[in-house]
């Protein structure tokens, strides 16, 4: 199983950023997938979930109206777009993958690198 996250960067306060999470390594369509993220100094947190065929999502409090999860299954790829960032955005984003009929439940088995993602205010 492998996941590879991209599409951080630099953004300003108000601004936007979309990650994607390409998959490889085994059946995308048997998978939840879900993204979180660390902060410094700061315990990894849950972000945003789908479900195996898009059908279920779910999302952290803090990120519901700003952020939307999604997913390609003939790409591969699960996208999170983040609308109007924060400044207390700013983490390094993981995406990650376990076997599910519905969104993940637990914590994921397989994890992909983070990729950064810094809002200047």
């Amino acid at each position: 199983v492998q996941l590879q996250a991209s599409g951080g960067g630099l953004v300003q306060a108000g601004g936007s950023l979309r990650l994607s999470c390409a998959a490889s390594g085994f059946t995308f369509d048997d998978y939840a997938i879900g993204w979180f993220r660390q902060a410094p100094g700061k315990e990894r947190e849950f972000v945003a979930g789908i479900s195996w065929n898009g059908a279920s999502t779910n999302y952290a409090d803090s990120m519901k109206g700003r952020f939307t999860i999604s997913r390609d299954n003939a790409k591969i790829t699960v996208y999170l777009q983040m609308n109007s960032l924060k400044f207390e955005d700013t983490a390094v984003y993981y995406c990650a993958a376990d076997v599910s009929r519905s969104v993940l439940t637990t914590t994921p088995r397989y994890w992909g690198q983070g990729t950064q993602v810094t809002v200047s205010s």
